[in-house]
Parts: structure tokens; C-alpha cells; sequence
């Protein structure tokens, strides 16, 4: 009978650890979506005007894949949201108007699993505005490389000169 005993308490045991485990993994799901965010910094060249009465183009784009993020999103998640802000870095001008957008889907290996949304520009504001969906069916989605590309508007000889920088903060999360 001991033995029965001591094998019941090793089940009863094992249970309990089954429980604590799922407890952990289901709390623990919403952090468990990455981003990783490559690329290079963005120095847009705006060229010098020479003749009186001119100005600027007023509208300037960086390479196709000046930014490329690294985003997974597992299955027990579901779904997640890519979003960006700005921050003002140290000095920004509120007439320029910093907009991104998403210029292909990256690479890969879920078949079933899709990116949407943010293939049009939209404005980077102070606060955070969705950027494009991932959603994970059946695995783990794992896109690498997805390239975004930025524009800059609002370029006039009405701002004053001065080097204006910002710097774009990227967040992913549930929906």
C-alpha cells in the first residue's frame, strides 16, 4: 500500500506543476511577442537654393527599406499590433510631418500566417498610431526584414534653419 501511496503523491505533484506551467505560460503570453529594429539613420538631403523667390521641394523619401524590422508573434498570442510614435530629439518643428509606411511583407516560413495593413503612408504622431497586423494561425509568426520606408513633408524657407531631428520609437503588442 505505500507504494501506492508514494505514486499517488507523485501524480497529484505533477498535476500541480502542469498547472503552475500553464499558469505561466498564459499570463506570460503578452510579452512574449519581439521586435527587432535594423536599419540606418536617415539624413535627408535637401539641396541649397540658389535663386531668390524659390523654395524647397517640400517633399523627400528615404530608400524603400530605410528601416527593417524583425517581428514575432506566437501562436498562443494570436494576433499583434506594430505601432510607432516620435520623440523630438533633441528639437523638431511641428510644421514637418514625418510619415511611414510599410513597403513589403519581409520573409517568412509561415504559410498560413499574414501581415496587414500600413502599405500607405500614414503620419508618425507623439503618440502611438498602428502600423500594420501580424497574425499567427497554427505557428509561430516570424517575419524578418520587413522593410519600411519614410517621407518627410512640409520642407519650407518659412521654417527657421536648424538641425531638426527626431528619433521613431517602434511597439508591438496584442490587439
Amino acid at each position: 500500500m505505500k507504494y501506492n501511496i508514494d505514486l499517488l503523491k507523485k501524480v497529484k505533484f505533477s498535476a500541480s506543476s502542469l498547472y503552475i506551467f500553464l499558469f505561466i505560460l498564459l499570463t506570460g503570453r503578452a510579452s512574449s511577442q519581439t521586435l527587432t529594429v535594423g536599419g540606418t539613420n536617415w539624413t535627408v538631403p535637401i539641396p541649397s537654393i540658389t535663386e531668390a523667390g524659390t523654395n524647397y521641394a517640400g517633399l523627400y523619401e528615404s530608400a524603400t527599406n530605410q528601416i527593417l524590422l524583425t517581428a514575432s508573434v506566437p501562436l498562443l498570442l494570436g494576433a499583434a499590433k506594430v505601432s510607432v510614435r516620435y520623440i523630438a530629439n533633441p528639437t523638431w518643428n511641428n510644421s514637418l510631418v514625418l510619415n511611414i509606411k510599410r513597403t513589403g511583407n519581409g520573409t517568412t516560413v509561415c504559410l498560413l500566417c499574414t501581415i496587414t495593413g500600413g502599405t500607405t503612408y500614414q503620419p508618425i504622431t507623439l503618440s502611438d498610431v498602428e502600423l500594420f497586423r501580424i497574425t499567427a494561425v497554427l505557428a509561430l509568426a516570424s517575419y524578418s526584414n520587413i522593410p519600411l520606408q519614410l517621407e518627410l513633408t512640409g520642407v519650407s524657407v518659412t521654417i527657421p534653419a536648424a538641425a531638426y531631428n527626431s528619433r521613431i520609437i517602434f511597439t508591438i503588442g496584442p490587439l
